[in-house]
């Protein structure tokens, strides 16, 4: 069973439909015990970093997060998901993230030609053999829907960039913990597959 929390920051249908679709069974809760038995947690999201980190406090989630990354429960943070995760954002000053992670998030810079927030598809550079990656093409291309951008404290811990104006750290993995800038869920084929192989990681501390 993969649990996909849900704290009031959208995005929820979108990927309980695509685990649907692979056979994977489901449920949308914010339930601590739910959460807690779950084979696999996903936390996804979209919206501002600071109004996040308050409804998962609202709800006690945050401390829930932590203790099944501490329990070595695969999990997935995705869009705003992944951002949870880091110390902190730009977007929102003085709010403390999930600290799960060492990176910063900042703001896509202003360049000509480039709009921001960066919606649609964008070519992956995959790297340092990501879990999550197998079997998928180099220059896969993803879905993005962000202005705030990753820059991972450890680069082994990045498993695939971006180009936007400046090189966006796109997705992580750190033992049990995964995560994706961008949308699987709405990457087509590619997404599925991606989402399948987070499907399918053994749990276990590391």
């Amino acid at each position: 069973m993969i649990a996909i929390i849900d704290y009031d920051a959208g995005n929820l249908k979108s990927v309980q439909k695509a685990l649907a679709f692979l056979g994977e069974e489901n449920i949308v809760t914010r339930d601590v015990g739910e959460i807690l038995r779950a084979d696999k947690v996903i936390l996804p999201g979209v919206g501002a970093f600071g109004v996040a980190m308050d409804q998962l406090k609202r709800f006690g989630l945050d401390g829930v997060i932590r203790e099944v990354c501490d329990r070595g429960t695969p999990f997935l943070g995705i869009c705003l998901g992944l951002q949870l995760l880091f110390e902190g954002s730009e977007e929102s000053q003085g709010v403390e993230g999930l600290g799960i992670l060492p990176g910063a998030v900042v703001k896509i810079p202003e360049a000509e030609g480039l709009k921001i927030p960066h919606i649609g598809w964008n070519s992956l550079h995959i790297q340092n053999d990501g879990r999550l990656f197998r079997g998928v093409p180099q220059q896969t291309y993803v879905y993005f829907v962000h202005s705030y951008y990753l820059k991972a404290a450890v680069p082994e811990i990045v498993k695939a960039t971006a180009e936007y104006g400046v090189t966006i750290d796109a997705s992580v993995e750190r033992g049990n913990v995964f995560a994706c800038q961008f949308h699987p869920e709405k990457s087509s084929e590619a997404g599925l597959h991606i989402l399948k192989n987070f499907a399918g990681i053994m749990g276990g501390r590391h």
